[in-house]
């Protein structure tokens, strides 16, 4: 994915490893293993309130580093898988779990071809090589101290009324359930209900970009939107993306929503009712968006699908470490798509370097600093 700042993901749930290559990255920029464990720590699974599966999830950085700087040419990281139990996924070598891709995935690739272990290469697990690429492009956004923060907004009765202060996403990062500190308990009560009950619930997480350039994105086919559409829609779970009021737009007149223009050293918006993006490119303002994500499929409850062997009906009650809520980890992964799409679209507008001075290094790194100290 990617036109400038390119990432090809691989790796399978049960594999040995999971894995990013990332291409287009300008020389220059400090970066370490410590940097992108710092953004996957909040992905990584063993959590309260998340899949009891026990990665580490540390990065090993393969090539494109010397001397702690990328040097230009591409960056490759893995992240072993130390933690596999594919012994929960005998019983869904014959029976295709209603609500995931296995059906799909047997009927394109046959059967004999298809990796059932975990989902395979359809797992959620996929998404760790996302944000590790999404660490480095956090990192990057830091020359114009551009941030990118999110929450989880809504989950079944819980909801988040009115979009919070920035810092008060920010801080989300180290609630265990995502979302902003003074609705956690109400969130963590829902999950632990469902996980009583053996089933999952989705989620809805919003994304707020503080700080982004202008002008990003370009007037038809390659508009911002559909980029950031693209890149958080290809996102294992994810079932709805908005900007702005969104789908929320049917419920007004034209009226209403005309957002002012004026000018304050620079013409803003006095409500941003269009979530920063007008015509697909940025508006400066914050970009404001929203993804839905689907309950998971993997619950303890009894499902009813086929048995490959005699293509006769049969039950399912999946075993194995799920999430109850993926939308929980889910946040991290939308911040590392939007990050992402973000930076291709800066590098193709020439806002950042293909080469970093010393001084801008040195700025992305005091930012950077001073971002990992935030809400400790």
């Amino acid at each position: 994915m990617g036109r400038i700042f390119k990432i090809t993901t691989f790796g399978e749930s049960h594999g040995k490893a999971l894995g990013v290559v990332i291409d287009g990255l300008p020389s220059g920029l400090i970066i370490s293993e410590d940097d992108i464990f710092f953004e996957l720590k909040y992905r990584r699974p063993g959590g309260i309130y998340t899949s009891t599966r026990k990665e580490e999830d540390y990065p090993i950085i393969l090539s494109g580093i010397f001397n702690g700087k990328t040097t230009g040419m591409p960056i490759s990281i893995i992240i072993e898988n130390k933690d596999p139990k594919s012994i929960h996924y005998e019983e869904i070598k014959y029976k295709p779990r209603p609500g995931h891709a296995d059906i799909t995935y047997i009927e394109k690739y046959g059967y004999e071809n298809w990796d059932y272990r975990g989902g395979g290469r359809s797992s959620g697990r996929e998404t760790v090589s996302r944000v590790a690429a999404g660490a480095i492009a956090k990192k990057l956004l830091l020359l114009t101290d551009t941030i990118v923060a999110g929450y989880i907004k809504k989950a079944g009765t819980f909801n988040v009324d009115n979009t919070p202060e920035f810092n008060e996403i920010l801080c989300s990062r180290d609630s265990p359930v995502r979302t902003i500190r003074n609705k956690e308990g109400e969130l963590m009560k829902l999950i632990e209900t469902l996980r009583k009950e053996g089933d999952s619930i989705g989620g809805i997480v919003e994304v707020v970009v503080k700080n982004p350039p202008k002008s990003l994105g370009e007037p038809v086919f390659d508009k911002l939107k559909a980029d950031l559409a693209k890149s958080i829609l290809s996102i294992p779970g994810v079932v709805g993306f908005e900007y702005g009021i969104g789908f929320d737009s049917y419920k007004f007149k034209g009226s209403e929503v005309m957002d002012e223009i004026y000018y304050d050293e620079k013409f803003r918006l006095r409500k941003n009712i269009s979530g920063g993006i007008l015509g697909g490119i940025s508006t400066g303002e914050d970009i404001i968006l929203r993804v839905a994500f689907k309950p998971t499929s993997s619950i303890a409850k009894e499902q009813k699908t086929i048995d490959l062997r005699d293509l006769k009906p049969t039950n399912l009650s999946i075993i194995g470490r799920h999430d109850p809520c993926i939308a929980i980890r889910g946040v991290s992964v939308v911040e590392s798509m939007v990050a992402i799409t973000l930076i291709d679209h800066y590098m193709l507008s020439g806002i950042i370097p293909r080469k970093l001075s010393k001084e801008q290094a040195d700025i992305i790194e005091k930012r950077w600093s001073e971002y990992k100290q935030k809400c400790i």
